[in-house]
C-alpha cells in the first residue's frame, strides 16, 4: 500500500516512538513528502540510539525526525509535543500481560488515562486526525492489558460521540500479535536457540493471531483513509497454534531444539478474539479489514426501553480458533518474509 498524499508536508507524532511500530511507521514514512515526524516517548536512550541510527543510515532524511521526551501519563508533556501537528499515531502503552497483571494501575495510567491525555491534546491543538492501536485482547478481555485496552477504545468512542464539532477524527484500529515485535515471544525463542537452550512453550494448543509489522501499519493507513469518528478497524489475520510456530521456528534456526512447556502464564487465553458476536451485528466487511462504527445512541433510557432493537445478524465472533489456521510450512513462508528473520538467520 502507497503513502497517501494525505501525508505531504504534514507533521506526524507519534507516542510510544521508539517502539517496534514507530520503528517500522519510520522505514515507511522517512523517505517519502512527509513534512516532519515527531517521536514522542520517556525513554531518552532509546531516542539518542534512533537519533543517530536515522543520521548514518539516511543523513538527508534525518532532519525530518524531531524528538520529544514524555509520557502519556503526563498531559501537558503530550501538549507540549502537540503543537502543529496534523496527525497522530497512538502507540504508547503498557503491553505485556503478566506485567499489567501484577500492575495493573500502571496499565490504567498509561493505557486509558493516557489515552484521554493523548486526545485531549489532540483535540485543543486541532489535530485532523488520531489513529489509537489496540489488540485483540481487547475483545473479551480476562487480563488487566487486555482490560484496560478495552477501556481505552471506550475512551475513544465515548471522545468521538462529544466532539461532533470538532476537526478531529479519533478512532482505533485492532489487531492480533504483530511477529517479531520487541517482547515478543518469537525473539526470545531466536535467543534461546543461540544460546543452545531448550524452547519455552506455554501451551501449545494456544492459538493466536499472527500479522507482520507491515500488515499493521496498513491497517493503520486504511484507518486514515477509511475511518470515521468512532470506528474500531479490525485486521484480519490467520491464526496457528503455539505448537506449529514454534516448530516452524525451529525448522528455520535449528530443527534438533527441545521445546520444553513451561504452562501458561498469568492472565493469558486459550485462544484470541478480534471481532465479537456482539459487535459483529453492526460490523461491516471491509475486505481486508473489518469495520466496527461507532453506536451513535445516547442516554436516552426512557426511548432504549421502549423501543429497543430485535434485529440480530447471526454471524459469530472472529477469532484465532475459528479463523484459517496455518500449518508449519505456511508459517515458515511467513517468517521468512521478516526482514528480522532475514537477519537473525544470516547471523547464525
Amino acid at each position: 500500500m502507497s503513502i497517501a498524499s494525505t501525508f505531504t508536508n504534514k507533521t506526524l507524532l507519534i507516542t510510544g516512538g521508539t517502539g517496534s511500530f514507530a520503528g517500522a511507521v519510520l522505514e515507511r514514512f522517512i523517505d517519502t513528502d512527509i513534512g516532519e515526524i515527531r517521536i514522542f516517548s520517556r525513554d531518552e536512550k532509546k531516542q539518542d540510539d534512533m537519533r543517530h541510527e536515522y543520521q548514518a543510515k539516511k543523513p538527508e532524511m534525518s532532519g525530518k525526525l524531531k524528538f520529544y521526551i514524555g509520557d502519556v501519563r503526563d498531559l501537558q508533556s503530550v501538549k507540549n509535543a502537540m503543537h502543529g501537528v496534523d496527525y497522530v499515531f497512538h502507540a504508547a502503552a503498557l503491553k505485556q500481560v503478566p506485567s499489567c497483571e501484577f500492575f495493573p494501575i500502571e496499565a490504567v495510567k498509561t493505557n486509558v488515562m493516557g489515552t484521554e491525555n493523548v486526545l485531549t491534546a489532540a483535540i485543543e491543538a486541532g489535530v485532523k486526525k488520531v489513529i489509537c492501536l489496540s489488540t485483540d485482547k481487547a475483545a473479551y478481555p480476562v487480563n488487566a492489558m487486555g482490560t484496560s485496552k478495552a477501556m481505552m477504545e471506550k475512551v475513544v468512542v465515548a471522545k468521538s460521540r462529544t466532539i461532533s464539532t470538532s476537526k478531529t477524527t479519533v478512532c482505533c484500529t485492532r489487531h492480533g500479535n504483530i511477529m517479531c515485535s520487541r517482547g515478543s515471544v518469537i525473539p526470545l525463542w531466536i535467543e534461546q536457540i543461540k544460546a543452545g537452550n531448550p524452547i519455552t512453550v506455554t501451551e501449545p494448543s494456544m492459538t493466536r493471531f499472527m500479522i507482520s509489522l507491515e500488515e499493521a501499519i496498513n491497517l493503520v493507513i486504511n484507518a486514515f483513509e477509511n475511518g470515521k469518528n468512532g470506528d474500531i478497524l479490525v485486521q484480519k489475520a490467520p491464526a496457528c497454534t503455539i505448537d506449529v510456530l514454534a516448530k516452524a521456528v525451529c525448522e528455520l534456526f535449528a530443527p534438533d531444539t527441545e521445546m520444553k512447556v513451561i504452562g501458561i502464564r498469568h492472565g493469558e487465553k486459550m485462544y484470541e478474539t478480534l471481532l465479537t458476536s456482539e459487535e459483529c451485528v453492526g460490523a461491516e466487511d471491509m475486505g481486508d479489514f473489518f469495520r466496527v462504527p461507532c453506536d451513535k445512541r445516547d442516554l436516552n433510557y426512557d426511548k432504549f426501553f421502549k423501543d429497543g432493537d430485535n434485529k440480530r445478524t447471526q454471524l459469530t465472533e472472529f477469532n484465532s480458533a475459528n479463523t484459517q489456521l496455518l500449518d508449519v510450512e505456511a508459517v515458515k513462508k511467513k517468517l521468512l518474509q521478516l526482514k528480522y528473520i532475514q537477519d537473525e538467520l544470516k547471523s547464525i
